[in-house]
């Protein structure tokens, strides 16, 4: 066992009131109500209380030590055990605890019982979308189940302490000299996920003040070390990035998790210096037991050996803490005892309280529609199905609420046909459940605060006869170069992006302008890059982030459609993260430089939006609206746009586009065609061809995909011209597919239309090298002439005979 504890590590605790011996017995206690509060926590599995339970024991010990090196103003990207850490530091009540397990909308305040248990966060933001004093709160960043999938953002949120350091910014609400520490847990298992090595390999090249907390219990569920991990342990295998005498690397700590003295040493002092020099650290957290296993889903005692069990027992960090503390005479045998019998009762108190909380409202509401059931009973003989169902109403022992509502709505379908007053209040009582569901369930997918960018004011661009005629990427330059001047927390990197301006020329200039801590270049590594943009978005920060291709962008998929797109939603709305993603996509050349794989965006990006400006000029407008917005955003630029000709509104700085709101580009009667980006140019060149032959088409860029035509545009002049093209080069199924969705079903199109609507796509398969693979993969003006006069022929053959 290591050296006693000393009183200056204490005293630095978040405790600092409480003496030494006091100050380990609070942690005892901690430890002792959060291994209850799990063994408590599986028995409700068990009993159907609650659905699933993924539990921290075994941990506790390693983790009131972080609690006592976790300061104000430092940021948690966790992982799904870290229970008691949340509670030594008071984030996390026992009634939390257990409102989260069971799914509690009104009770959980992680997430509104939006995510399973042990899943964790704190307000940065108030109910109207101002953000908080981050420097005078414990800050735990939305929690994730994804394994690995916290580290891109953990690096991110340490990404901010470096560059509100280096940037010399004056104290604020985000940060005190960028003094802030960004810790991340993550069990052993997980550190075989290539995001590990990536962020480890970021923050040691970018120095940021990241501390890694590694929970090493042997095991990946049942699969052992042996097969995970290289040298079976993950601080020999990251030996390379051992701190050198040039002060490259980062610090690697291994200490065990029965330890307490020791771990109290080591996450001080590995802190302190991350804290001091901005140097990120590692903490091997050795010998971790995981007394229930996995979760509540399953039993260790299938794949661990009787000698492993039994070395757990032995080793179980509480009971070694406990046999320290008795040693030391810093508190009785007796003594011990009592707290933990103490700690048994409080456990058990809270639980059934949370359970009553829980079920209350589901049982006040079971109480009122019996009644109305039973009034519309009367109105039925004794034979009819309507009283069978009332009495299975009435057998629910304590219902859930959608179990309620579940059989609420047969007996409602049941009295089709039939009105009176006690349908007419059970309908009511229906139709109010569902708004309750909305707000439980539906709500905070995007911003609705005053800073949404739906509201963001439109303000159309002004041109006069001086406005300037310029390449497309001399536009976007010349804005990039206002908005860093005029957004002091804006700041834009990716791969290229800093010393050649990005590999179109947007940024050209800006660094040499603006500073390298303002414009700069990153690794290659589309996954950290997001979670840096997920990080400072949450600190404060405008950051563009930029991926070199919209191809590339699937390397950077995962923390956006698991992290940043579910932020705000998976938070119940008390978290945000605005960053905007800039891409270029569409026709180049080859597999990978030519893709546009946007149905896939559109379906794992809900809770993003999705822009897709024809140009440059437009593609300004949306950042003018997302930097006004606290909504995240991914802007795809034109990929072969950046040297065709653009005249440059003269209010480049202000002019916005609003979301959601397609564009009429060319009038017309005969047939409405409607795409976005690319594609635009190549419909024009077809619609000069269509007119030639008489076909009048009524062009409309959509402009975004996510909002999708919020005023019903297209609709409307579907009504004109009664039927309708949609044109991508996304494969068959995708956007266009997503597209006609919107205007059919959404915007009640269907019935509008005399012909059948089409599609005009591009291959199944990804473009090939050469113009002409291109040609006869994607989209081309032939193509869509030819499609949509076979639309119209179908219709008038005599006056357009066929082809």
């Amino acid at each position: 066992m290591s050296k006693d504890l000393s009183n200056p590590i204490i005293e630095d605790s978040a405790v600092p009131e409480l003496g030494f011996m006091e100050a380990v017995k609070h942690d005892y206690w901690i430890c002792c109500l959060s291994r209850e509060a799990s063994l408590i926590a599986r028995k409700e599995v068990l009993t159907g209380k609650a659905k699933f339970g993924i539990i921290g024991d075994g941990k506790e010990v390693p983790q009131v030590a972080m609690a006592r090196a976790f300061q104000k103003g430092d940021f948690r990207s966790g992982y799904y055990r870290d229970q008691t850490f949340m509670m030594a530091l008071g984030e996390c009540t026992l009634e939390a605890f257990f409102a989260q397990l069971y799914a509690d909308t009104e009770n959980d305040p992680f997430s509104g019982g939006r995510q399973m248990n042990n899943h964790y966060a704190t307000p940065l933001i108030d109910s109207d979308g101002n953000w908080l004093n981050h420097t005078e709160t414990y800050n735990i960043s939305s929690d994730i189940s994804s394994t690995g999938g916290q580290m891109a953002r953990a690096m991110g949120l340490a990404f901010a302490s470096k560059k509100y350091k280096d940037l010399n910014f004056e104290d604020n609400s985000f940060s005190k000299g960028g003094n802030e520490v960004s810790f991340v847990t993550i069990g052993d298992a997980s550190t075989s996920e290539g995001i590990f090595w990536e962020t480890i390999n970021a923050a040691s090249v970018t120095k940021v003040p990241l501390v890694v907390c590694v929970w090493d219990d042997g095991y990946g569920i049942s699969v052992p070390i042996d097969f995970q991990t290289t040298k079976k342990s993950i601080s020999k295998a990251l030996g390379g990035f051992q701190l050198d005498e040039d002060g490259d690397g980062m610090y690697i700590y291994t200490v065990k998790a029965w330890d307490y003295p020791a771990l109290i040493e080591t996450f001080e002092k590995a802190t302190r210096r991350s804290r001091k020099n901005h140097i990120p650290a590692l903490i091997h957290v050795q010998e971790v037991t995981q007394p229930q296993g996995h979760s509540t889903s399953g039993s260790h005692e299938r794949y661990k050996s009787k000698e492993r069990l039994e070395f757990e027992k032995d080793f179980d960090c509480i009971q070694r803490m406990r046999k320290w503390m008795v040693e030391s005479g810093i508190a009785s045998e007796t003594e011990l005892d009592q707290l933990e019998e103490k700690a048994k009762n409080e456990v058990k108190e809270v639980r059934k309280k949370a359970w009553d909380a829980y079920c209350a409202p589901s049982q006040l509401l079971f109480g009122e529609v019996i009644g109305i059931c039973d009034a519309l009973a009367n109105n039925y003989n004794a034979e009819h199905i309507l009283h069978a169902l009332i009495q299975e109403l009435k057998n629910l022992k304590s219902p859930l609420y959608s179990e309620i509502i579940k059989v609420v709505r047969k007996i409602y379908f049941e009295t089709t046909g039939s009105q009176s007053d006690a349908k007419s209040s059970l309908k009511q009582w229906l139709d109010n459940r569902f708004k309750e569901a909305d707000k439980r369930y539906h709500s905070e997918l995007y911003s609705d605060s005053p800073y949404s960018a739906l509201k963001v004011k439109e303000v159309p661009a002004v041109y006069t006869a001086e406005s300037e005629v310029k390449n497309g990427y001399e536009v976007l330059n010349h804005f990039f170069d206002i908005s860093l001047e005029k957004h002091k927390e804006l700041i834009a990197f990716g791969e290229d992006v800093g010393q050649i301006g990005d590999v179109n020329q947007g940024f050209a200039g800006l660094q040499a302008k603006y500073g390298a801590d303002r414009v700069f270049d990153t690794g290659i590594r589309e996954w950290t890059i997001m979670g840096q943009a997920i990080g400072l978005a949450m600190r404060g920060f405008r950051p563009i982030a930029e991926i070199q291709y919209l191809d590339y962008l699937i390397y950077g998929l995962e923390p956006l459609s698991d992290d940043l797109a579910t932020l705000r939603y998976r938070s119940n709305g008390i978290q945000k993260a605005p960053a905007i993603i800039r891409t270029r996509g569409h026709r180049l050349e080859g597999i990978w430089h030519s893709g546009s794989p946007i149905g896939m965006l559109l379906h794992s990006l809900r809770g993003m939006y999705i822009m897709v400006p024809r140009n440059m000029t437009q593609a300004a407008g949306f950042y003018n609206t997302m930097l006004q917005s606290d909504d995240p955003g991914l802007i795809i630029e034109c990929l072969n746009g950046y040297r065709l000709k653009e005249t440059q509104p003269d209010n480049l700085a202000e002019f916005t586009v609003p979301l959601g709101v397609p564009e009429i580009l060319i009038p017309g009667n005969d047939l409405t065609l409607v795409s976005y980006g690319s594609s635009i140019r190549i419909a024009e060149e077809a619609i000069e061809m269509l007119s030639r032959v008489g076909i009048s088409v009524e062009l409309i860029d959509v402009q975004t995909l996510l909002p999708f035509d919020i005023n019903h545009l297209i609709a409307d002049s579907i009504a004109k011209t009664n039927r309708v093209v949609f044109l991508d080069e996304d494969v068959p199924g995708g956007a266009t597919s997503y597209m006609m969705q919107q205007v059919l079903e959404v915007q009640n199109a269907y019935k509008l239309l005399d012909s059948q609507p089409i599609t005009i796509t591009a291959h199944a398969h990804r473009p090939p090298y050469g113009s002409d693979g291109d040609y006869f993969t994607k989209p081309n003006a032939e193509d869509i002439f030819e499609a949509c006069y076979r639309l119209i022929n179908e219709s008038n053959p005599l006056q357009y005979p066929e082809l």
